[in-house]
């Protein structure tokens, strides 16, 4: 099965899906739309069936069942993170990693700076050349669904209930659902394949916020300017210092939510800033929020009304809200881990995924691990064993009794 994986993996990598989300369209990019075609080709090689793709580029497929339990969800998303290029990906392969430094034409992987390299020694290890990220995050979700359906599909002897397939656009621009028919998929429930190391289990992540600020100021000639001038850039570095400068990605783990400023530019005239707020606690979540607006209205009183404008609104929401009502779900994979010989890893997701918003829209929908690492940048890899056992444990949730 191995090779399987690794043809198709390399395959879908190929496809430059890179999200935007600066674009106001649906799909945010074309290419998106073309590589719904070629999974639904993947889909129809795999044996599925009711391959469809809707108005917004949803994938979608079936495996009827062969005895009766619910109907079972699996989803991974088709896009790739605006955060590094996805175009011209060029794998490379090392077969029986030596636990050593991997040379590339970028920068190197090495186990000095990234420790868990060190656990896949003797497998596989595929990651890009350096120069742009590899896709894993969720081409390998999309490979390991896809896989496991067509197993099953090929052994009718093994008993299963229908289960359904998904594949997304946007989710790493928050949009992932945005026009997902919940109804229309009809599932009992669903698990997205799009976590990291293996074993990864999460049905908690962060609640999840985006601020948008403008800042007006007031340019004259700095040779008059005193008492006149009010300088936007100046603000918005006035602004990023007011909020706990520790309370960062950078200084942040676990369970610590965090302030993130994404973007920023401007001029003494205008600037804009960009930050994501993160907690995985309700109420420390709407305290986050209420900080930030006290630091605008404290500046708007300093250097006149509407001098900042906050644009400020909630992405998604903790999914263990959901989930805790319903742990049969998590339990059924956490068997089917350990039926893998995986020791299961109960971890927050320090983000969201689609089934973040689909548990809040009636498909409770905890995350599973795809055997990646490094996600969203240069150093991304994955272990093709890892890939493997993803593979075993869907089969093995859909095949539960």
């Amino acid at each position: 099965m191995k090779n399987k994986i690794l043809e198709r993996f390399k395959t879908l990598i190929r496809f430059d899906t890179t999200s935007d989300p600066e674009s106001t369209s649906y799909p945010s990019t074309e290419a998106q739309s073309y590589f719904a075609e070629i999974i639904a080709g993947e889909l129809m090689k795999a044996g599925l069936t009711d391959i469809s793709i809707d108005r917004y580029s949803y994938v979608t497929a079936a495996l009827p069942g062969n005895t009766d339990g619910p109907v079972i969800g699996f989803i991974s998303h088709m896009d790739t993170s605006p955060d590094c290029s996805g175009y011209g990906i060029t794998p490379i392969i090392t077969k029986n990693y030596n636990g050593g430094v991997i040379e590339r034409k970028g920068p190197a992987l090495s186990p000095e700076e990234f420790p868990e390299l060190k656990l896949y020694k003797g497998k596989t290890i595929i990651c890009s050349d350096g120069t742009t990220l590899l896709g894993a995050d969720d081409k390998a979700g999309c490979t390991e669904i896809i896989t496991a359906l067509e197993y099953l599909a090929k052994h009718p002897e093994i008993k299963h209930p229908t289960i359904k397939a998904a594949f997304t656009p946007d989710e790493e621009i928050g949009a992932g659902v945005d026009h997902f028919n919940v109804k229309a998929f009809g599932c009992d429930y669903a698990y997205t394949v799009d976590g990291g190391i293996i074993g990864e289990i999460s049905h908690e992540n962060f609640n999840a916020a985006r601020a948008k600020i403008d800042i007006t100021g007031k340019s004259v000639h700095p040779g008059s300017a005193k008492n006149i001038m009010i300088n936007a850039v100046l603000i918005a570095c006035e602004l990023n210092s007011m909020l706990p400068q520790h309370e960062t990605p950078s200084s942040t783990d676990g369970y610590e939510g965090f302030y993130h400023l994404t973007k920023m530019n401007g001029n003494v005239e205008k600037a804009h800033m960009d930050y994501i707020i993160r907690d995985f606690d309700k109420n420390n979540f709407e305290i986050r929020k209420d900080i930030v607006k006290s630091i605008v209205s404290t500046l708007n009183r300093k250097y006149g009304d509407n001098t900042v404008s906050l644009d400020i609104y909630d992405e998604y929401y903790n999914m263990a809200e959901i989930i805790k009502s319903q742990k049969y779900i998590l339990d059924r994979a956490v068997k089917a881990i350990e039926e893998a010989d995986v020791k299961p890893v109960i971890t927050p997701i320090r983000g969201g995924t689609d089934g973040a918003r689909l548990s809040f829209m009636g498909l409770p929908c905890p995350n599973i691990f795809t055997g990646g690492h490094n996600f969203h940048g240069p150093y991304e890899f994955i272990c093709l064993e890892a890939m493997e056992k993803a593979v075993e444990v869907i089969i093995n949730i859909a095949t539960a009794k």
